[in-house]
């Protein structure tokens, strides 16, 4: 458990409050905006309504107490900035703010946050690979170089072992969870049996992992001929 800090509650400062609290944080929200100070109180341990450009503001919050400062002020581009500014002058541990474009992200950097998030772009992104592949369920970005997959089952693999099938060797990607419904099992053991209605959770270079789904294409286009 953490304590957290939350600046701005926009769409999403909400979920990240709701998502935070979920997780069995201790919670403090802070915005402007009374009314949606008020619909997140039931959540969190405390609440107030303040503007944090002003330094008083957050002194009497005793920032340097929380493990972690988000600004996720998204309208306001010249808040964002003075609010991650004075967090560290405050003496608040780790401060991550919320950009929305690179230049943002440069001038959050050299004012004091420790780390600079652009939820927009990252959901854009996974959505984009998402529905662009045909056989993707799932997608997770670790960097630029590796990614968790969910997949389908190849039809050949089915009533097969992953050791029948050397997945490891012969794909260069390695299965984390095979996931059937709703249930998912982690870290399978080599005599897993391969079952079509499963989906795939694999984590490779993305290059490796991208190479796996033409398979799929490739089988989709024998069955079309």
């Amino acid at each position: 458990m953490k304590s957290i800090l939350i600046i701005g509650l926009g769409r999403f400062g909400q979920h990240l409050c709701r998502k935070m609290a979920e997780l069995k944080n201790e919670v403090m929200v802070v915005d402007t905006k009374a009314e949606v100070v008020e619909a997140m109180m039931p959540l969190v341990t405390n609440a107030q309504i303040g503007d944090c450009t002003n330094v008083e503001v957050l002194k009497s919050m005793g920032v340097r107490n929380f493990d972690l400062c988000f600004v996720c002020i998204g309208t306001n581009f010249q808040s964002s900035l003075e609010i991650t500014s004075l967090l560290k002058e405050q003496g608040a541990k780790y401060v991550v703010s919320k950009a929305t474009r690179d230049i943002q992200a440069k001038f959050l950097l050299r004012n004091g946050a420790d780390e600079v998030i652009y939820p927009d772009r990252d959901i854009a992104e996974k959505v984009a690979v998402r529905f662009s592949a045909n056989h993707v369920f799932d997608y997770i970005e670790i960097n630029d170089e590796y990614s968790i997959f969910e997949i389908p089952v190849a039809a050949e693999w089915a009533g097969r072992t992953i050791r029948d099938v050397n997945f490891r060797a012969k794909y260069k990607v390695s299965i984390m969870g095979v996931k059937k419904g709703e249930d998912t099992r982690f870290l399978p053991m080599a005599d897993h049996i391969f079952e079509e209605k499963e989906h795939l959770m694999v984590i490779g270079r993305i290059e490796d992992v991208e190479r796996l789904l033409r398979k799929f294409e490739h089988e989709k286009g024998k069955r079309n001929h």
